[in-house]
Order: structure tokens, then sequence, then C-alpha cells
């Protein structure tokens, strides 16, 4: 059984920052691909920011310059470090990973943390 659990989320204004976490646990073998999604109400959910195992990177042309991802492997463990937050950055943003368990990989799924960004 594996599981992603994110934190950090919260209510901040306009400019400010948050950092989020999400940590991986369970039956793992290894993680692959890390990455950080997000909704906001009435659209779909989009890519935020995806890192590789190596540390390759790829970001929503939105949020480059502005966000940050980062991961520690031996802690199976990413974070998305937010920085000058606009109102329209509002939305449940969810981590996601690509996770080797006893032979198969699978996309696990967190459960969402809320970021809600006053003006």
């Amino acid at each position: 059984q594996v599981q992603l659990v994110e934190s950090g989320g919260g209510l901040v204004q306009a400019g400010g920052s948050l950092r989020l976490a999400c940590a991986a646990s369970g039956s793992i073998f290894s993680i692959n691909d890390m990455g950080w999604y997000r909704q906001a109400p009435g659209k779909q959910r989009e890519l935020v920011a995806r890192m590789t195992r190596g540390g390759s990177t790829n970001y929503a042309d939105s949020v480059k310059g502005r966000f940050t991802i980062s991961r520690e492997n031996a802690k199976n463990t990413v974070y998305l470090q937010m920085n000058d937050l606009a109102p329209e950055d509002t939305a449940v943003y969810s981590c996601s990973a690509d996770i080797w368990t006893s032979g198969s990989l699978s996309v696990y799924w967190g459960q969402g943390t809320q970021v809600t960004v006053s003006s």
C-alpha cells in the first residue's frame, strides 16, 4: 500500500508565499517522476511542475519564475515553493508520483491541499 500525503496549503495574501510538501510512504521500491497539479473551481486539472528522479524539471508557463519544485529522494518527498502568489493561483493542489512497488509501476495521487490567495 502506498500513500501520498500533502501539507502546507492555506490562505495567503497576493504577493505572499507558501511551501507545499508531499511525502510518499508504504511499500516503495523507487520513485520516478514526482509532480504537482492543480484544479481550480470549474476548470480542468493542470500541470504545475514536474521533476524527474535525476532532477530535470518542467513548469507551466503561468508559474515559471515564481514556483520552484524540488525533491528529497531519500525521504520520498517533493516540495513546491510558491512565491509571488496571485489570486489566479487559487486551487486544490495535488501531488502525483510514478512509483515502483513490487514489480509494477503505477501513478499515485495525494488527496490534495487547498491554496487560496486573496487579493
